[in-house]
């Protein structure tokens, strides 16, 4: 009985099979199908558009980033407990054109809550400087003297409430840390006491902040984190402090290597129209605001019609420091050619297709040929964007390095990174 049943029901397959393959039935379905695609023409084309873009995403957008580190130590480290140096990047996939990720993580990013305390502290010549601490005393991991520290440096017109800030913040509180945001002179709170602001150049803000921060706490590992030109004074910092440096170890994200090639990326039409003027429009309200500071010293009336990054800096930053000319001042800020004076472990992030920072100005070359340094090239990702998922609202593939990197150096970098006698170094795969 059973192989009866079996038999029809093979029989009813095979003739159903015919059916289908019979000439004038397939003539119908094609008829249909060509009916169909005339009644909703933009439909093959949407369908045409789809698996071409996502053909692009997956094959050309999607991939590992580029870590150039010559330092075999550096490299095992962050091998073996940073797992985000083996994974691919996934950008958001509606959302990994550059200037897309660099504005919409500004819009779109959420900002978590932080319960700072402020400090104002004082330099020798008379200036504020604001420290928001998130001390993270109800963490019982470490006791207060010894809890590791992160120093964080916001960008160009940045303070502690921004978003990538408040997040890394958070990240480390999450770990047990401290953290500690140097607000630039007159920024985020801070008053503005003497004709003078901040530069990417000059580090001897840092450099009197690092010491507070060393000299309240002493017992505890110091850590900076810049962001943009908070990464650029970070790593000038690092470059010119070499062994005698207070911090153990650094994280730069987002730095404009070369700021001679930052500026003529900013100076292309559509950058110029997204990023440059609305950067100088900022700039100059911040001027503008403490005009009664700054007119016996600059000519402010020509300051403030500073249309651009560059002719602000021509007008009024380089002259404030002491620099004879922009050009002066971009070729002592610049840090694409002080790679070999960083003596302490440097993570830093870029994305080759950022607009501030041009792919053909990161020192690649530099870093492969230099310890105590590791520099992280992804194929996107634009300025401080990073963006991954389909909501790109929290965290994202920015604050998992982040978070790694510093995790493992408070936790196994004093034993791997500083033990010049370890010997269990294995060769960078070539």
């Amino acid at each position: 009985m059973s192989d009866n049943i079996q038999f029809i029901t093979s029989q009813s397959s095979y003739q159903s099979i015919l059916r289908y393959l019979n000439p004038s039935s397939m003539v119908t379905y094609l008829q249909n199908t060509l009916n169909f695609c005339k009644e909703n023409p933009t439909l093959p084309f949407l369908a045409t558009a789809s698996v071409v873009y996502l053909t692009y995403y997956l094959f050309s957008v999607v991939k590992k980033p580029l870590i150039a580190c010559k330092d075999k130590r550096l490299w095992n480290f962050l091998n073996k407990h940073c797992p985000v140096a083996a994974e691919k990047y996934w950008p958001t996939f509606w959302c990994f054109e550059s200037r897309a990720q660099t504005i919409l993580r500004a819009l779109l990013q959420s900002k978590p809550s932080v319960q700072y305390h402020s400090e104002f502290i004082y330099t020798v010549d008379g200036g504020q400087i604001k420290l928001d601490w998130a001390e993270n005393n109800e963490n019982k991991r470490y006791t207060e003297d010894i809890r590791p520290t992160v120093l964080l440096l916001p960008g160009l017109t940045g303070s502690s409430n921004e978003s990538y800030i408040l997040h890394m913040v958070t990240e480390a509180q999450n770990l047990g840390y401290r953290c500690v945001v140097f607000n630039n002179r007159g920024i985020g709170g801070s008053r503005l006491l003497t004709p003078r602001t901040y530069c990417a150049a000059n580090t001897e803000d840092l450099t009197f902040v690092v010491d507070h921060v060393k000299s309240k706490y002493p017992n505890a590992p110091l850590l900076g984190t810049g962001v943009s030109l908070g990464g650029m004074i970070l790593f000038n910092y690092l470059a010119k402090t070499g062994k005698n440096c207070k911090l153990v170890a650094g994280v730069c994200v987002s730095v404009a290597w070369n700021v001679f090639e930052s500026v003529l990326s900013l100076e292309q039409p559509l950058n110029l129209f997204l990023f440059n003027r609305t950067l100088a429009q900022t700039l100059t309200e911040l001027a503008r605001k403490n005009i009664d500071m700054f007119e016996h010293h600059f000519d402010m009336e020509h300051v403030l019609k500073s249309s651009t990054i560059r002719e602000f800096d021509e007008r009024f930053t380089a002259k404030m420091f002491g620099y004879p000319s922009w050009e002066a001042y971009y070729e002592e800020a610049c840090i694409h050619q002080k790679v070999h004076a960083v003596e302490v472990p440097v993570l830093c992030l870029n994305a080759s297709d950022d607009p501030f920072s041009p792919s053909h100005a990161i020192p690649v070359n530099d870093a492969n040929n230099h310890d105590n340094i590791a520099l992280v090239v992804t194929s996107h990702g634009g300025h401080i964007g990073f963006l991954e998922g389909l909501f790109p609202r929290h965290t994202n593939y920015m604050y998992r390095w982040f978070t790694q990197f510093v995790d493992s150096v408070f936790q196994h970098g004093d034993k791997e990174l500083h033990d010049c006698d370890n010997k269990n170094v294995k060769e960078i795969p070539q």
